[in-house]
């Protein structure tokens, strides 16, 4: 994350952002038709023209799902093999970039260790583990529950295994200050928090969903604190959710849209105060009982007041995508061919996070892009003490129903959004995972991903990843850094698909 030195903060008469962007709040979305089951008689395909439509429209409606014939047609197009020996050089025209980096089954590390060592890639300790667009998030509407009688298994008993992979590379930084964390099976979501329906023979109180968390975290003055993030913030989301469901009781129907809410902002408030020094910090000596009184109260700050981080999370079951952003890094859903941005970048000149900083008394001054004071490229972010009250750390939260065209979930830093877009990103990702799997055939990684997350609560060592999602990261950092990336670079890759079928070639 690009930051200036700190500077005193300067007053002026007048605002100084002429043309703001009309970005429109965060709404709750989608439409059911596309969710699981399958419908016995899909709707064709829309016309580019409609698909053109609906992509303006702040309304975002489900997007039918790609067929094997358009798949095969994807796998033909991308071209011949890149050669591992080929070293990787900036190149004019990015779709053909694209397309080579596609077809490379070669690692990472290997097909890209020209260019790597011109720009000093590094992983540090989070590697790959197992606002261009003015776009509006999706909001969230109740997903079909499917009837036993019906003789298909609900949504909500299907036991989602988490396919992952994930990159992170200092890129043309001198130091790595991104951090990343997967958590599969962080925690058992009671069903009233996913839904305010009735489910048939399920009762809403006990019956529970195992979820997996994903976070990308983008610090900036120093890696302390996105360091902090990886660490902790699944683990707060955890002790909100556990107090909330304890606090309803047995009440059957929630507001879970406000639920989830409520849990997201008090899981990075109370981060945001232990960065601080504001509470306690919850590590081992600290949880350690002191007759005496010494030790309580607050901790020491994590890092100096000029150091923060952004936090892009998504928590994802059977049915549902749950994200929450602070910041500027982003998650984006690959529906069908599709991109759905599931967050709107925090930037001072959105137009209501402007309205906010000016009527805080701070001020948006254009030095290098829109800053706050001149400093910060972002208007919210978790630490950076020095521009409070201006700097928020509250995230805005989106849940959306998962849906059988869902393909992957791109979540990402700046250092890939800032050169790549929504749609390009998805469509990258998206390939790369159809390339690997007509290649190599279905991946065995589900099978022992379910039977090691369930012992594993964090990951970070890679040992769990998926070598399609895996792939699909790689490619896009690497695409990133091709097209001229001068940030750290973190990736990560959720494929959505339970199974892939190919047609068989005679």
């Amino acid at each position: 994350m690009e930051e200036l030195s700190p500077a005193a903060p300067a007053l002026f008469p007048a605002p100084l952002l002429e043309n703001p962007m009309e970005i429109a709040r965060l709404k709750l979305i989608t439409d059911a038709a596309a969710l699981l089951p399958p419908d016995p008689d899909p709707a064709p395909d829309p016309s580019p023209a409609t698909a053109a439509a609906a992509a303006e429209d702040v309304e975002l409606r489900s997007i039918a799902g790609s067929d094997d014939d358009d798949d095969d047609d994807d796998a033909a197009s991308i071209g011949p093999e890149l050669s591992a020996e080929s070293p990787c050089s900036i190149a004019s025209d990015s779709s053909s970039v694209a397309e080579e980096l596609l077809n490379s089954d070669t690692p990472f590390c290997e097909i890209a260790d020209a260019a790597a060592k011109a720009v000093g890639e590094s992983s540090g300790d989070t590697m790959a583990i197992g606002g261009e667009n003015d776009v509006s998030a999706p909001a969230v509407v109740e997903p079909a529950t499917c009837r036993a009688g019906g003789g298909v298994r609900s949504v909500f008993l299907l036991d989602y295994v988490p396919l992952w992979g994930c990159t992170s590379i200092c890129g043309r930084r001198p130091e790595m200050e991104d951090a990343v964390v997967a958590a599969p099976r962080f925690f058992d979501i009671p069903l009233r928090l996913l839904t305010s329906d009735a489910v048939d023979g399920l009762d809403p109180c006990s019956f529970r969903l195992p979820a997996h968390f994903f976070g990308v975290y983008d610090g900036h003055g120093g890696a302390q604190v996105a360091n902090y993030c990886r660490d902790r913030i699944h683990v707060a989301l955890v002790e909100e959710l556990s107090s909330i469901d304890e606090g309803l009781g047995t009440d059957p129907v929630v507001d879970f849209k406000k639920q989830w809410e409520r849990a997201f902002v008090d899981c990075f408030e109370k981060v945001d105060d232990e960065v601080g020094g504001k509470a306690r910090r919850a590590n081992a000596q600290s949880m350690e009982e002191d007759s005496d009184g010494i030790g309580e109260g607050p901790s020491e700050p994590v890092a100096p007041e000029t150091v923060g981080s952004t936090a892009v999370v998504a928590v994802i079951c059977s049915s549902h995508i749950i994200v929450a952003n602070c910041g500027d890094s982003r998650a984006v859903l690959c529906r069908g061919k599709q991109p759905v941005p599931l967050s709107v970048d925090h930037k001072p000149n959105r137009e209501d996070e402007y309205a906010r900083i000016e009527a805080g008394g701070g001020k948006v001054i254009q030095w290098n892009g829109y800053r706050v004071f001149g400093v910060l490229a972002m208007s919210r972010s978790i630490g950076d003490r020095y521009l409070k009250p201006w700097i928020i750390p509250v995230p805005e939260v989106t849940i959306i129903p998962r849906a059988k065209d869902d393909e992957c979930l791109i979540l990402a830093s700046d250092g890939l959004w800032d050169v790549i877009s929504n749609e390009e990103a998805c469509d990258v990702a998206r390939k790369r995972l159809l390339v690997w799997h007509k290649k190599n055939g279905v991946s065995s990684s589900s099978s022992s991903s379910s039977s090691s997350s369930s012992s594993s609560t964090q990951q970070r060592g890679g040992d769990f990843t998926d070598p399609a999602a895996q792939s699909a990261a790689d490619c896009l950092s690497k695409l990133a850094l091709q097209k001229g990336s001068k940030d750290n670079i973190t990736v990560i890759v959720v494929d959505l698909k339970a199974q892939r079928k190919f047609k068989a070639k005679i």
